[in-house]
């Protein structure tokens, strides 16, 4: 019998795929610190060269993932176990938590605060010389249309074809380049394997890195108006630290700590909301809400195909509003469309792929839309109230998000508690989002892993600390949203091409498996797949 210790040395490390995004990561670190105005003009080039000339494939990646979903999901697919469990591995709340705090962590804090104000002083669709009652219409609107079905079906879709690998085809690598075998064949045991799966690690590094660079000052900047510490970029580096701690700690455990760690993000993050829409002004923010959801459904074709060939919304000519933040946003669905689906599914095992797929996008999109009618439009009164003109602050630079997000906490009773209450729920949603991601990429670092198997605990610490490398260095050159934007969409390219190949892969797998199940007899819709052992 094998005994612990010689089952712990036969872990053996691809240092290929473990070292080279390291040593990209620290490149781009040390870029941006000591050479912050060359590498922002860098970037930005690079950013203005694909989104002009390559952004319109990412609408056509997103509308097809989601027209793709419901064929899936109701087609004879759907009734498809992923996995031999009788029932799903996790509960419903559990499996539901950990989907949410994976994939969005603090981003449902800050862009479900402040998003609408970026959009209230531009002119979506092109619509000039807006009323008031207009542009907090499309102020409203435009958040939930970015955050609702379609960006979730970029997850939960390839989450199904990532589980189908796992616990159908039972292949025991859990690396994109493996999910691209359908396609590539054997090619991807070789340099073009190991290409795939350095791109995922990076790209999943820069677009992990925009929401810990934008969500840290915010939560730095409240931990100063309740502490009377000043704020800093040093405050915001201990922060990143001390949340670093928290998610090494909680890693440990694997899959168990992430869970009980994304129970407890939920739970403060239901309290919060709870908050807001008690202590605000609920009439608003429910009318607001259900008119903003009517606006976006009404308007999802328009919204989701308006690309402003003529740049019309452009102030220079260059890029418009649906580049500045619609082809922004689906890019950055793209980027993590890989390695945050491979979380989803290690925890879907023994759902249905209709479940993966429309379970999963209909718990993230309500809560996703609950956050940014809720949160959103708190803020949004204020400003159509009159009491502060938060978006022309945005807008002109005299604020910071920081500043603003405190200015809007301290329009609730008991701020500074509410302000407590929200820090934590921001540590928590930030942890459990860097839990996730470790867990995921140390599964990469394994050369040859056996089925069901966890990666080892000081390659999850690795990872752990590789993930704050690029978020502490845009910190500390206050790099602009715009910076933060490129970094993810130049991210995003090889990717876009990854994820079709899976996709095609699994759509492959799909029919080829079934027609290799149907006795002579049988009919085909009855026919379940095999996996890769049986064949």
């Amino acid at each position: 019998m094998t005994s612990p210790k010689s089952q712990k040395q036969k872990i053996s490390v691809d240092w290929g795929i473990t070292i080279i995004p390291l040593l990209a990561v620290l490149a781009l670190a040390v870029f941006l610190i000591f050479f912050p105005d060359r590498a922002t003009a860098s970037i930005e080039l690079l950013r203005g060269f694909v989104i002009n000339n390559t952004g319109f494939t990412f609408s056509l990646v997103a509308i097809g993932m989601f027209i793709l979903s419901f064929y899936l999901s109701f087609s004879k697919f759907g009734n498809i176990k992923l996995g031999k469990l009788e029932k799903p591995r996790y509960s419903n709340l559990s499996w539901m938590a950990m989907i949410l705090t994976s994939c969005m962590a603090v981003d449902f804090i800050f862009w479900g605060t402040l998003e609408w104000a970026y959009y209230f002083v531009e002119s979506p669709l092109g619509m000039e010389n807006m009323t008031l009652a207009q542009r907090a219409d499309w102020a409203a609107a435009y958040p939930l249309f970015h955050w609702g079905p379609m960006p979730w079906m970029m997850y939960t879709v390839p989450a199904a074809a990532l589980g189908y690998m796992m616990f159908v085809k039972k292949r025991p690598k859990q690396r994109a380049s493996e999910a691209c075998r359908s396609v590539l064949g054997s090619r991807v045991d070789g340099v073009l394997g190991k290409a795939i799966d350095i791109f995922v690690i990076v790209a999943l590094l820069a677009s992990t890195s925009i929401s810990f660079a934008l969500g840290t000052p915010v939560l730095t900047e409240v931990i100063s108006e309740v502490t009377g510490i000043p704020s800093s970029q040093g405050m915001s580096v201990v922060m990143l630290l001390m949340i670093g701690v928290l998610f090494t700690l909680a890693v440990l455990f694997g899959i168990k700590g992430i869970s009980k760690l994304s129970n407890v993000a939920f739970t403060f993050y239901g309290l919060l909301l709870a908050i807001f829409l008690v202590l605000g002004p609920t009439r608003y923010i429910i009318e607001t809400g259900i008119t903003a959801f009517g606006h976006s459904l009404q308007n999802l074709v328009s919204m989701s195909t308006w690309l402003d060939p003529l740049r019309v919304t452009s102030a220079d000519g260059t890029m418009g509003f649906p580049q500045t933040w619609t082809v922004f946003y689906y890019a950055w669905w793209v980027a993590w469309s890989i390695a945050a689906p491979f979380f989803i599914a290690k925890i879907s095992e023994g759902r249905t792929i209709r479940q993966t797929i429309m379970g999963g996008c209909l718990a993230g999109t309500a809560s996703t839309l609950v956050s940014f009618i809720i949160f959103g439009n708190f803020g949004l009164h204020i400003q159509t109230s009159g009491k502060i003109d938060l978006a022309g602050m945005l807008a002109s630079g005299s604020a910071t998000p920081g500043e603003l997000f405190v200015m809007i906490y301290n329009e609730l009773p008991m701020s500074k508690i509410m302000m407590v209450v929200a820090i934590i729920t921001m540590v928590t949603l930030c942890a459990s989002t860097f839990d996730a991601m470790s867990l995921t990429i140390s599964s990469y670092s394994l050369k040859n892993p056996k089925e069901g198997e966890e990666s080892d605990w000081k390659l999850r610490v690795f990872w752990s600390l590789v993930l704050i490398l690029l978020p502490m260095a845009l910190i500390f050159t206050e790099a602009p949203l715009s910076t933060l934007q490129a970094l993810t969409i130049l991210g995003a390219v090889p990717i876009m091409v990854i994820l079709i190949i899976v996709i095609v892969g699994f759509v492959r797998d799909l029919k080829r498996d079934t027609l290799q199940a149907v006795p002579a007899e049988t009919p085909a819709e009855e026919a379940a797949p095999v996996s890769e052992e049986t064949e």
